[in-house]
């Protein structure tokens, strides 16, 4: 009997799948990714956000927009909010552009809305040809040196500098944990642990207790009732959201939405075999579409853009190929509510060495971008240098896409520049002008 509901709901061929594998699967998927639980309050506390409530949102959007996809996709992945859209969020959005935290979830929802829209009309494809391929590798290469830089800096192993602008920082307390932390993951991810990241953040997190970088309040308790999400509830500012900076911002946020999601679900589906023939994957619509919502759920709980995690290619690789396997991954973040304590109590300290990890798997797209090719690999390199140098991952992928234009227009390749990326150009260079 629940061979029928697994099979008709989820997508569970019992013929050719084992019920214990796919459980597995799920849980490991959770243990690889759970680490944004950690993470995803840490960075986006520096927008001001409640913390707690931050968490709750976390956790519970994962869950729903995971298991929204394990019923509608059918498919073995798993969603939470992504690094690097919650980077964005948090030091572009409103410590670099100086808006409210309220707007910026405003931003995520419409681009939820957005995506929701493109999805159903299939209007995806046309956006994602808009954007040259290089620079999508490059924009996941910048992205990731983004995301490894703000581990360093939360930690102060990377520090102002009148003279030079950065340098090394003192090697204190937090510092060496942040190091160790970093080699500790990598070590872990070496010998292909499971959870390499989220272990290496509980070890470095206990590390730091003796040493007085973690705090562990009195009465400290592992388990608890679920953090109250109030602060951060539908807590939307339409006000300004009619600014030019801020349209821009969301068709920005759109694109890296769009890439992340369907190079995940590309490389994914690719790994588990669920290609088709004729080079489709089966429901991509539908998983779109849970990503999609997965977004607007994200939003009014109180967190950045929940997407797709590359994660869920660990639950592939222990054999996971139904949605029992996002089902299982989706249960254990509602389980994790009831963990809050855990998570809360994590220090930056603790997070680097998952961050910087992340910035190192992130830069793997460098060994597909076309260095042979000036008019191709300048504005690549504009993309990666510009995100860090910039401390802003939307000015790198403006200034990214406009050197892409101006390369092939003063080179006579037109034809290189899709139609939609003039428009673009024209929208980015009045940005600048009466931005």
């Amino acid at each position: 009997m629940y061979n029928q509901f697994l099979q008709r709901y989820l997508g569970f061929d019992p013929k050719t799948m084992n019920l214990r594998t796919e459980i597995i699967a799920g849980i490991t998927t959770f243990l690889t990714m759970s680490y944004i639980l950690a993470v995803n309050p840490d960075i986006l506390s520096a927008a001001s956000m409640d913390k707690g409530a931050v968490f709750t949102a976390t956790a519970l959007s994962s869950a729903l927009a995971t298991v929204l996809l394990a019923f509608l996709a059918k498919l073995p992945l798993a969603q939470a909010p992504g690094m690097g859209l919650n980077a964005f969020f948090a030091f572009t959005l409103v410590q670099g552009m100086g808006y409210s935290w309220q707007t910026a979830l405003t931003v995520v929802l419409v681009e939820g809305i957005i995506f929701v829209l493109l999805t159903i009309f299939n209007i995806r494809d046309k956006i994602v040809d808009c954007i040259p391929l290089n620079l999508r590798y490059a924009i996941s290469v910048g992205i990731g040196m983004f995301i490894a830089f703000l581990g360093l800096k939360n930690v102060g192993i990377i520090v102002g500098n009148d003279a030079t602008l950065v340098a090394l920082g003192e090697f204190t307390p937090a510092a060496l944990i942040g190091v160790l932390g970093i080699i500790l993951s990598g070590v872990l991810c070496y010998y292909n642990v499971k959870g390499a990241l989220f272990i290496g953040i509980i070890i470095t997190t206990l590390i730091c207790i003796p040493f007085g970088v973690t705090d562990l309040p009195e009465g400290f308790s592992l388990i608890s009732m679920p953090r109250s999400m109030t602060p951060t509830f539908f807590q939307f500012d339409f006000a300004s959201l009619w600014d030019f900076d801020l349209i821009i911002v969301t068709l920005i946020l759109v694109f890296m939405d769009l890439f992340n999601t369907i190079g995940t679900l590309v490389g994914a589906a690719n790994q588990a075999g669920l290609v088709t023939k004729e080079g489709k994957i089966p429901r991509m619509k539908e998983a779109l579409l849970s990503d999609a919502f997965g977004t607007c759920i994200g939003a009014v709980c109180g967190t950045s853009t929940v997407t797709t995690f590359v994660e869920s290619s660990a639950g592939i690789a222990e054999g996971g190929r139904s949605g029992v396997t996002s089902l299982v991954t989706g249960l254990l973040f509602l389980l994790a509510l009831f963990f809050s304590p855990l998570f809360l109590v994590i220090p930056s300290a603790a997070t680097t060495g998952a961050l910087f990890l992340v910035g190192v798997f992130m830069i793997n797209g460098l060994k597909d971008i076309n260095f042979d090719d000036i008019t191709e690999a300048l504005p690549a390199f504009v993309t990666i240098l510009s995100m860090v140098l910039t401390y802003s991952i939307a000015e790198g992928i403006v200034l990214g896409m406009l050197a892409y234009s101006f390369m092939k227009i003063f080179t006579g390749r037109f034809k290189d520049i899709h139609p939609a990326l003039y428009v673009l150009t024209v929208l980015f260079i009045l940005k600048y002008i009466y931005g």
